[in-house]
């Protein structure tokens, strides 16, 4: 049962991850702990080697397309390792109650942020006239959302493409296809640099690890691929999130009111 529960998560992680350049990742956490029964100190390491293998495997089609934006996955993946390693040591000393509750939080942000519409794209990463990309304006936005993201990764164990796609958008001025492929290289060197950083917290059970990568890998590759209606997707999942965010909460404060 278990086994079958790992593989139905990671087609679903990895899907979402692939067709939307974020979450799955946010998704995976809460699922380990209340479907499978892990802890949250063995949950977050294993949700991060198997988004780190997914979103490698959602990079990988993307990589000869021209759609990935380099220069920005550098300044995310640089910032990013700094918070997470930063947050690791942080997150070890919460209780999971704490790490829960904060998780039920960051799922309402995160359903919010999506349900919010998004009509204008930003400019700082492009100069309306001449079509070149203004570096040091844009690197000014990127550096501060890519230490926050880095900072719940390490935390939470989450990739953090629900905010890095809209802060690629909407701040920096991509466009939603270039917004997408970046946010998944981006989350592929963030949950390697968490998990890094988690190694000498918690072992990773191997067989875990295959029986939730390996379907989670294939189905980000084949979803990378789609090309579906991302508004009415993002709409279903952020209201996934909202109830999840609620399941959550109940499921951990009922207990402590006992």
């Amino acid at each position: 049962m278990t086994v079958a529960l790992l593989v139905g998560l990671g087609l679903l992680v990895g899907f979402l991850l692939g067709l939307l350049g974020a979450g799955g990742s946010i998704l995976a956490v809460p699922a380990l702990v209340y479907l499978v029964g892990l802890a949250p100190r063995e949950a977050i390491p294993l949700a991060l080697a198997v988004v780190a293998i997914s979103a490698t495997a959602a990079t990988v089609p993307r990589l000869r397309t021209g759609e990935i934006r380099y220069p920005l996955v550098a300044v995310f993946a640089i910032t990013g390792a700094i918070g997470a390693v930063a947050s690791t040591a942080l997150g070890a000393r919460l209780s999971s109650a704490v790490t829960m509750l904060g998780f039920a939080v960051l799922l309402l942000v995160a359903g919010s942020r999506l349900l919010r519409p998004q009509t204008d794209t930003g400019t700082a990463c492009r100069i309306p006239s001449t079509g070149k990309v203004n570096w040091r304006r844009c690197m000014s936005r990127a550096v501060p959302v890519g230490l926050g993201v880095g900072v719940l990764t390490g935390l939470f164990g989450v990739g953090g493409g629900f905010l890095i796609v809209p802060a690629l958008v909407v701040a920096l001025g991509l466009d939603s296809v270039s917004a997408i492929a970046t946010s998944v290289a981006i989350v592929a060197i963030n949950s390697a640099s968490a998990l890094f950083a988690h190694a000498g917290t918690s072992g990773l059970d191997t067989g875990s690890v295959i029986a939730f990568a390996v379907p989670a890998a294939v189905a980000a590759a084949l979803a990378g691929r789609l090309r579906l209606d991302a508004a009415r997707t993002q709409r279903w999942f952020a209201y996934l999130l909202l109830v999840t965010a609620v399941a959550v909460t109940a499921a951990t404060a009922i207990p402590l009111l006992r």
